[in-house]
């Protein structure tokens, strides 16, 4: 990393945009849009001469005005369409605008899969600093999932642009979850797959509120696994390492169900098992990411967990998009961040908040010391 003599922030290479690639692509549970078009898009920015800051969370000011950014819409969408490439800036300038302010910084809204990449790259051609942290620590399928909501924020006015050039003000919602609704509908209309900023938040609330840290986790992730490739070792249980993770099945894909509906991609992967799962067959349940984990029909992880799909040789990680018959894949379990445990998380992203009723949240840290 590139330290500014005059401060602590750090800007990225194209060796960071290659490891943030493979990290995020593990942090974002099969879902937050394709890493590798992400990683283009920001090489494609470095070679043009733009900068991408990195701000450790702890250095930004309270009085500081934070816009939260990222993609919606379905991750299918998202890889087959190209974006045009500026909808980010103009979500922020229009919300400038409509505010009558002046953005200091902009935070990740998810750190998982694309949605990495385009903080940075809005960032850098406006020519602001992107905050080290983000507001899941991994992906999740709607917008009133992030820490900034749950914890209190309100997203509204919020703008959404296409790559057509149309550019949306969501002025007032009731509620995190209405906001959601409308906005669900809206890229809907606008193909399947656009640009969101949200109110802007202070500096003050994002020190309390955001996922520290995302950044250089999901560098430090991706450095793990282009070592243990390097080094000729395992690239999973390096992952694991990393993340205090564990593997919980591998297999080879023997059934796909994916169907876009209501802007989502929803469906459910089945995996028979081989080696030590010889026998066994697993089920991954998908809304844009991988939300259950099932072994012979009996749940064993679930969100806010992390349900991770690798392949089982590379150690790359397959987007829900990607998944294909016959894979040989690994299926790894990662403990979430304790943000997303409390109580009032897990109302919003627990099994409740995905309609599973009767399924009960158990952190991995209570599996492992059981």
């Amino acid at each position: 990393m590139m330290l500014d003599r005059t401060s602590n922030r750090w800007r990225l290479d194209e060796g960071m945009i290659e490891a943030l690639e493979i990290g995020s692509g593990i942090l974002g549970t099969g879902g937050g849009g394709n890493p590798y078009v992400g990683k283009l898009r920001a090489r494609q920015a470095l070679r043009e001469g733009y900068t991408m800051e990195i701000m450790p969370l702890t250095d930004l000011p309270d009085d500081a005005k934070v816009v939260s950014l990222g993609g919606i819409g379905a991750p299918l969408v998202s890889h087959e369409r190209i974006k045009e490439g500026r909808e980010g800036l103009r979500c922020v300038r229009a919300l400038e605008e409509r505010l009558g302010i002046k953005v200091d910084a902009i935070a990740c809204e998810e750190i998982g899969g694309q949605n990495s990449m385009e903080p940075l790259i809005t960032a850098a051609m406006a020519g602001l600093p992107v905050v080290d942290c983000d507001g899941m620590g991994r992906a999740f399928p709607e917008m009133q999932m992030t820490t900034y909501s749950i914890y209190g924020h309100r997203s509204t006015p919020s703008v959404m642009c296409d790559p057509h050039g149309n550019v949306v003000i969501f002025d007032h919602a009731i509620s995190e979850v209405w906001h959601e609704r409308m906005a669900r509908a809206c890229v809907v209309a606008q193909g399947g797959a656009s640009t969101l900023a949200s109110a802007p938040m202070s500096g003050e609330f994002v020190k309390q509120f955001a996922i520290p840290d995302s950044y250089t986790k999901a560098i430090s992730l991706g450095n793990a696994v282009l070592g243990a490739r390097k080094a000729n070792r395992d690239p999973v249980e390096a992952v694991c390492a990393n993340e205090g993770g564990k593997v919980v099945f591998r297999g080879k894909i023997t059934d796909l169900k994916r169907q876009l509906a209501g802007g989502f991609v929803r469906g459910e992967a089945i995996i028979q098992g081989f080696e030590a799962y010889e026998g066994d067959e697993a089920a991954v349940h998908i809304q844009n990411e991988f939300l259950i984990f099932s072994r012979n029909g009996t749940v064993e992880v679930i969100v806010p967990d992390l349900i991770v799909i690798l392949d089982a040789d590379s150690g790359a990680a397959i987007t829900t998009e990607m998944l294909r018959y016959g894979q040989r894949v690994a299926v790894l379990a990662i403990p979430c961040h304790p943000l997303l445990r409390s109580p009032e998380a897990l109302e919003v992203v627990g099994p409740k908040g995905f309609g599973f009723k009767d399924v009960v949240f158990k952190p991995m840290s209570t599996e492992q010391e059981a």
